[in-house]
């Protein structure tokens, strides 16, 4: 029963510290600022956006889309709040090129 408990209490302590880097990841805070000005501009009544840090995949990458260099792919899932009002989960898509430059953000419906 103790080792039970010492693996919880470890995976706990684990996984909140994958979260707390995913949120705290440069990359990350440049796809959601990038990704909510991209989306206010098509639509004022967007006020925020908030990332599901639990569903952020964030990958390293050495891949060009045509001749852009992609060095980072983040996939996941972010609440977009219009008005005070926030939905269901929206999927995303971010890359980012040389010196952590964002190159795309993509939502889609799910």
């Amino acid at each position: 029963m103790r080792t039970l408990v010492c693996i919880i209490a470890a995976t706990v302590a684990f996984s909140s510290d994958a979260f707390a880097q995913a949120a705290a990841d440069p990359a990350v805070t440049a796809c959601k600022s990038t990704g909510l000005l991209a989306l206010q501009e098509r639509s004022p009544e967007v006020t925020d956006l908030v990332m599901d840090i639990e569903s952020l995949a964030v990958s390293k990458a050495d891949t060009k889309v045509g001749d852009v260099p992609v060095r980072t792919v983040i996939l996941g899932e972010a609440y977009i709040a219009r008005k005070e009002k926030t939905g269901k989960p929206d999927r995303f898509v971010c890359l980012l090129g040389e010196k952590g430059k964002v190159l795309l953000t993509f939502f889609t419906a799910q």
